[in-house]
């Protein structure tokens, strides 16, 4: 069984490396933490490739990032949150895109979407009852705080997944044209 394609490689190279610049702007304007702009072309990401790709892709982005650019941070581990957050909604938005393709992409997103901000405020409790922070003030701001990005993913990423259906799955060979 194929993990990966050259198409999907192409596929995670351009929505990582748009995982990886887009917070850039918009910590730019103190909003990343609110629209969660990492989040977005992974998410979408998902809908593109298979979820072997998916899941090395959203795990890898939020650990290079931290390591170069000092967002997220790894201490406290956001970094490692968010690694572990998107690589399981990856994986599990794919895998299921694949296995149920003729269902909406919002009957997927949705669910996905809320199980993993769950997964992520699970893991803030716990860290933080671990390093002596209040935990349920901080799960709860977790929480609270992600929601503009997750109603904005709803919002795009349907219009995404609709545009490359309409993409031809195969590129013609140009020596037959």
């Amino acid at each position: 069984m194929k993990y990966m394609s050259p198409r999907d490689l192409a596929w995670c190279s351009i929505f990582g490396a748009a995982a990886w610049f887009l917070p850039v702007f918009f910590h730019m304007f103190s909003l990343g933490s609110t629209f969660l702009p990492m989040y977005l072309p992974i998410m979408a990401l998902a809908f593109f490739v298979r979820p072997v790709a998916a899941a090395i892709t959203a795990f890898s982005v939020p650990l290079l990032s931290a390591a170069v650019t000092g967002m997220p941070p790894f201490f406290p581990p956001v970094a490692f949150f968010m690694a572990v957050e998107l690589a399981f909604m990856a994986f599990t938005a794919s895998f299921l895109s694949r296995r149920m393709n003729k269902v909406n992409s919002l009957w997927i997103l949705v669910p996905v979407l809320f199980t993993g901000r769950i997964l992520h405020v699970v893991m803030v409790y716990f860290v933080s009852m671990w390093i002596n922070l209040p935990a349920k003030y901080t799960a709860g701001i977790t929480f609270i705080s992600g929601w503009p990005g997750v109603v904005l993913m709803i919002a795009v990423i349907p219009v995404l997944v609709k545009i490359r259906k309409t993409l031809p799955e195969r590129i013609p060979d140009e020596s037959r044209l």
